[in-house]
């Protein structure tokens, strides 16, 4: 017997998809939504013909109704080339979606994750970064849509639970890479292993000083199967992230390396409000979920450079 019917917004995103097979694999049936603003039909291709797999092409800014007994909600662009591109829409989703998320839930008694983001700590003073921490974000800069659009979502999503006893888990989600990225995205790993596959120049924006920590996909959809199942009344928020640090100027050394590039390394401006420190503390996930991370970046990059390998050749990739 299968286990519960799961929604998953944007999940024909790049973590969506992902998500959307382990849960498949755990005996879940699954209902997918996106409207493919930057999710793509290709992720998700391999599920389509898995009879406990439905794909729904809709704006998570309207309301849907379907039925089913946890909701994971990731519908948003998340990098900053999307996610800038029509920022009016970007906050629209975070909120709206998350309206509807926990309208939903309210309505048919469904347990609701929302996929928040380091963003709402903005370039922190605090580091590494707590879950208590309550962040230095600017509300006018051209990130913003995406930073105060995700904090005001997790404002809903306690507001919901309190006024309404709406059962919800809350994540905050660092850095994250592996296949299925979006190979023009614009985010750093996968600017670099392009770039560096490619043989065109690394471009590290600012000096390169910089940091991230880099998580992998697989680790993080592991912790956020564990959010969603975690104890009643554990609500988060909760960090998810590896919290191993690298600089980018490390990062792009790596890539170089790992792919054999003769690639050299260029700089350019640093874009406003980029953070200069990004490191998640995850004593709370370690304590509550018993999640770490199991896959290093060099393992990571490993699977991620084989997938952009495969893809600028033409080669068939749905891993």
């Amino acid at each position: 017997m299968r286990k519960n019917r799961v929604l998953v917004t944007g999940g024909a995103g790049f973590i969506g998809s992902h998500l959307c097979e382990r849960l498949l694999e755990n005996e879940y049936d699954v209902i997918c939504i996106d409207n493919l603003f930057t999710g793509s039909k290709d992720n998700i291709r391999h599920l389509l013909s898995n009879p406990y797999f439905e794909f729904i092409r809709h704006d998570m800014t309207q309301p849907i109704m379907v039925e089913c007994d946890q909701i994971y909600n990731l519908a948003c662009p998340a990098s900053p080339k999307w996610y800038q591109k029509d920022p009016i829409y970007t906050f629209q989703t975070s909120v709206y979606g998350a309206m509807n998320c926990l309208g939903l839930a309210k309505r048919i008694g469904a347990r609701v994750l929302q996929a928040s983001t380091s963003e709402v700590y903005g370039d922190p003073l605090v580091h590494p970064q707590p879950e208590s921490y309550w962040g230095n974000v600017n509300t006018t800069g051209i990130r913003s849509c995406y930073d105060e659009g995700k904090r005001a979502a997790e404002t809903l999503f306690f507001d919901y639970n309190r006024q309404h006893g709406v059962d919800i888990k809350v994540m905050r989600i660092f850095n994250t890479y592996g296949p299925r990225m979006d190979i023009g995205d614009g985010r750093v790993v996968s600017n670099f292993v392009v770039q560096a596959l490619q043989g065109q120049n690394i471009t590290i924006y600012g000096n390169g000083n910089q940091t991230r920590s880099f998580c992998y996909v697989g680790d993080l959809v592991d912790g956020m199967i564990k959010m969603m199942n975690s104890r009643p009344g554990f609500s988060g928020p909760v960090n998810v992230g590896n919290p191993r640090e690298f600089t980018i100027k490390e990062l792009a050394e790596l890539v170089i390396k790992m792919t054999k590039s003769d690639s050299k390394i260029v700089y350019k401006q640093l874009p406003e409000d980029d953070p200069a420190q990004r490191k998640p503390l995850i004593d709370l996930a370690q304590k509550e979920l018993g999640w770490s991370p199991k896959i290093q970046l060099e393992e990571g990059l490993e699977h991620t450079i084989k997938y952009f390998e495969k893809l600028l050749r033409g080669t068939d990739v749905q891993i």
